[in-house]
């Protein structure tokens, strides 16, 4: 009920005048989705928070609409962990769902996105538009589409709680994860995926990974913005003119359990963790283009996800 509260609050014309029309998914949709996540009331997402809390029932209601299924009564997944700071455990919720495949729905593809943000800080709320209000939007999106253009395999879809704790949510999942751990075969993580000044979005993930270069080569050939490999070389700056992502968000865990995984994120540098991080201040059409982006990557890791897998079969 509260999702819907806060839905009818969004202006369906609001969100067409911003969306440009994509025939893959309701970008419109997206949009009020996004700014929903990245609202003032949602108080920075920040773990073990109201805001945390007001965020994540959101992501259930969209789960349930977007064709998502539970595994078991409920999406919620709880956990506990140990900060840095305090030797108290920390009480998070992951939110998880799943869309079975029509061919060999005993095999999984990961697709997530991390929903909590930083919360409020000297009474400024972090709002988190990009990181990751924009990821946790595209999972709607992307279940959407696939509610009715059924995989070959099994998708789960994977809102992680924690991520600015140091991936906390995807490790605790892993560690416990509701199917067998060998049939999950991929991830596909989104974090920071709707603002670039360029504008470019990267794949991380295949030096760890060759055999995704070939699939995600595939999908650069027809996606709808500029999708390059980047980011992954160790080192940092000023030794390398680049960060390193390679460790940077939740696939890093999946990679650690020796399940490929690509990351697609922005160069976001100039808003990332500031609170000038809104709604207002995303790239729209970058951002339909790059929900439109991860989409293709999931298709293209379904299609290909028998090479895939023999990879994952030989670690």
């Amino acid at each position: 009920m509260l999702a819907i509260a806060i839905l009818t609050a969004i202006t369906p014309s609001f969100a067409r005048q911003l969306a440009r029309k994509s025939s893959l998914i309701d970008s419109a949709a997206l949009l009020d989705d996004l700014k929903i996540l990245s609202a003032d009331n949602m108080e920075g997402r920040l773990v073990n928070s109201p805001g945390g809390e007001k965020a994540r029932a959101f992501v259930v209601e969209r789960f349930r609409a977007s064709g998502v299924q539970p595994f078991g009564s409920s999406y919620l997944e709880p956990f506990t962990f140990t900060g840095r700071r305090s030797s108290t455990p920390t009480p998070a919720v992951n939110v998880i769902g799943h869309i079975d495949g029509s061919r060999s729905p005993q095999r999984y593809i990961v697709v997530s996105a991390h929903y909590d943000h930083i919360g409020v800080r000297n009474g400024q709320v972090f709002n988190g538009a990009d990181d990751n209000a924009s990821g946790t939007a595209a999972l709607f999106a992307i279940a959407k589409y696939f509610s009715t253009h059924k995989p070959q395999n099994s998708l789960i879809f994977a809102a992680f709680d924690a991520e600015e704790s140091g991936d906390r949510g995807s490790a605790a999942w892993l560690s416990a994860p509701p199917v067998d751990i060998a049939s999950i075969i991929a991830d596909v993580n989104m974090d920071m995926i709707g603002r670039d000044p360029d504008p470019k979005l990267f794949a991380v993930g295949t030096k760890a990974n060759p055999v995704l270069k070939p699939i995600l080569e595939e999908v650069m050939a027809t996606a709808p913005v500029k999708l390059l490999f980047g980011h992954e070389t160790p080192g940092g700056k000023p030794e390398t003119p680049e960060e390193d992502w390679s460790r940077s968000s939740d696939h890093f865990s999946f990679q650690k359990a020796n399940i490929p995984a690509v990351y697609l994120g922005d160069e976001d540098f100039a808003q990332h963790h500031k609170a000038t991080d809104k709604f207002e201040t995303m790239s729209f059409d970058f951002y339909i283009g790059a929900a439109e982006t991860a989409l293709l990557t999931v298709q293209a890791f379904d299609k290909h996800l028998d090479e895939i897998a023999r990879v994952r079969a030989s670690h």
